[in-house]
């Protein structure tokens, strides 16, 4: 049995996946470093909010609010972003190939040059 964080997983499991533990440490990475944010952001905003509590006085309820849900939102962009990048890493140690986030090119259609014609056989000028 191999160890990923608490949970067990079969040395077969381990054997055919040999990036699970590298995927493992990145996706604990990637939750610590949103946890982090989190903590981070709502205690550096509830902070600045407290410093601006003198221009613009608002009850102590809201401040704690917009200070958790500004750094919730944060720390679920932080999150995201570091899971891609662990998935991205996970592609690359299965298949061996970078996966591409690029968006498809999309081709503009020719434009017929001259008087056209309609579905219904109509020439237009």
């Amino acid at each position: 049995m191999v160890n990923i964080g608490l949970t067990k997983v079969d040395d077969a499991l381990a054997a055919k996946h040999p990036g699970l533990g590298n995927y493992a440490a990145c996706q604990s990475h990637a939750f610590m470093k949103g946890t982090g944010t989190f903590i981070l952001g709502a205690g550096s905003l509830f902070a600045l909010q407290k410093a601006l509590q003198r221009k613009l006085p608002y009850p102590l309820q809201w401040n704690l609010l917009i200070s958790i849900v500004a750094s919730s939102v944060g720390s679920y962009a932080v999150t995201r972003w570091e899971t891609q990048k662990c998935s991205d890493l996970w592609i690359l140690l299965e298949t061996g190939k970078v996966p591409d986030r690029s968006p498809p090119q999309v081709s503009k259609p020719d434009e017929p040059k001259g008087p056209g014609k309609t579905k219904y056989g109509d020439v237009m000028d």
